[in-house]
Order: structure tokens, then sequence, then C-alpha cells
């Protein structure tokens, strides 16, 4: 590694580049980067703080929520602000555990999300057939 590639290094790692980023850009490993910020304590919460947090909005009130870099962004400003926001969105929820059943007491068929084991489309079935022998 050459002091070119140290000051590249350096620089990018000031600017929030990730080790891939850098390593793509400089030539070099991802390993030999790793080590080398390491032991010049370029740190990401360090480069964080320098850069300094950015702004987002939050999806339901529009209330500003703070970014960290290498974080996830934020959506919202609260869980209450998520919990509305999810509730009046019910259409854009990714529903991938959606289960098709046939009930045992009526026999109609029925959707279940989340529960690969339903047998009874209601509790109405369940109780019939479990108390009452399926009256």
């Amino acid at each position: 590694m050459n002091d070119t590639q140290r000051k590249a290094i350096t620089d990018l790692r000031l600017k929030g580049c990730s080790y891939s980023q850098i390593s793509i850009k400089v030539g070099l490993s991802e390993n030999t980067i790793k080590t080398f910020c390491r032991r010049n304590n370029l740190k990401a919460e360090d480069i964080a703080n320098a850069i300094g947090p950015k702004e987002g909005v939050c999806e339901c009130c529009g209330k500003p929520t703070v970014l960290i870099e290498g974080k996830k962004p934020k959506r919202f400003c609260s869980s209450s602000c998520r919990n509305k926001w999810w509730n009046s969105n019910l259409d854009k929820v990714n529903k991938k555990a959606n289960y098709e059943f046939t009930c045992v007491r009526c026999h109609k068929p029925f959707t279940a999300y989340g529960n690969k084991g339903r047998k009874y489309c209601c509790h109405e079935c369940y109780v019939a057939d479990r108390y009452y022998g399926g009256i």
C-alpha cells in the first residue's frame, strides 16, 4: 500500500464510504481496508458523528426523524405513528404466510394467516365440534 492509497482510504472513509466501496475504488482487498481503518482509528461511529445526523421525515405525521449513517433509515418518529400508518395502509402489508384450509366441521374452504395448524374456520365451529360432537 502506497501513500496515495492511504490518503484515498482515509478520505473515502471520512466521507462515509463502506469498506467494500473503498476496496473497489482503491483496488485493494476489503480486509486490507478494514485493517488499515482499525489501525488508524477510522471507526464508523466516529465518522457518523463527524458527518452529523441527517434528517428524514415521518411517513405518518411529517415530523423530522434522525437518520444515523450506517443504520437503516427510520420511517416513523414513534411507535404510535408506525401503528397508525400500518393500520390505515393494510393494502401495503406484504403477507407471505397465507394458508388455505378446509374446515373440519362445516367443510368450507378458508384462508388463515400465520398459522399452519388451523382446523376450523371460526370459533363456533371449534366449539360445536369439540364440545357437542359435531351436532
